[in-house]
């Protein structure tokens, strides 16, 4: 008996088995294709939830969309002081290497992230007890003013506009980054705002003409 097996292990490696059965095997010709590089047209900032998987939400196959996850789907401002940073690194391989021509940021219900930057309840912990968490979700204090203001900072409301003016904000972090601002411009690059609902499985589309979201038909 292998001592290192584990629950979760062997659910994993069962799944492993049929996605080689499954689509790996009928697929050939497009693993082979993968062999050679990536285009994907579509770059998704989404949430690490394990609820919110882009890839099961669109049914798309490997090779159509590059996805960045992390909590609450974050895009940081533009800066060029020295750190590690991952989300621009990525955003940058994107536009400039990867050439997508959409960005689309998807928020979505009950984000845990979300609710502790309305609820500001890990603010002042140490790094690894919520100190990392709570410096990340810091991106959206701003666009927490506002939602406080028109909605209080708890109940069902409050946390579904703090939801999605997270998707506003990264979108608003994305126009910051020069590389996005020339593309778009030039009509190279689509950014677009997007929201799924975990608790109806809804997908929502945001207008930003009018800052509505809208359930896709």
């Amino acid at each position: 008996m292998n001592q290192n097996a584990s629950p979760e292990l062997d659910r994993l490696i069962a799944g492993y088995q049929r996605f080689r059965e499954q689509a790996w095997h009928p697929k050939l010709e497009r693993w082979a294709e993968l062999n050679t590089g990536q285009e994907p047209a579509t770059m998704i900032i989404a949430c690490s939830d394990s609820r919110v998987d882009p890839a099961q939400i669109f049914d798309v196959d490997p090779g159509e969309i590059f996805v960045v996850r992390n909590v609450a789907a974050m895009v940081p401002p533009f800066e060029t002081a020295p750190g590690h940073h991952g989300v621009s690194a990525a955003l940058e391989f994107a536009v400039q290497v990867l050439k997508v021509k959409e960005i689309i940021v998807m928020g979505h219900g009950l984000c845990g992230g979300c609710k502790a930057a309305l609820s500001q309840s890990l603010k002042g912990t140490e790094p690894g007890q919520g100190g990392f968490i709570a410096d990340w979700i810091a991106l959206l204090d701003d666009a927490r003013e506002e939602v406080v203001h028109k909605h209080g900072s708890t109940g069902q409301i409050a946390e579904r506009e703090m939801e999605l003016a997270g998707v506003r904000a990264s979108l608003a972090n994305l126009r910051t980054f020069p590389c996005v601002q020339i593309k778009e411009g030039r009509g190279q690059l689509r950014l677009r705002g997007a929201f799924f609902a975990i608790s109806d499985g809804l997908l929502h589309l945001l207008d930003e003409d009018t800052g509505e979201f809208s359930p896709v038909a």
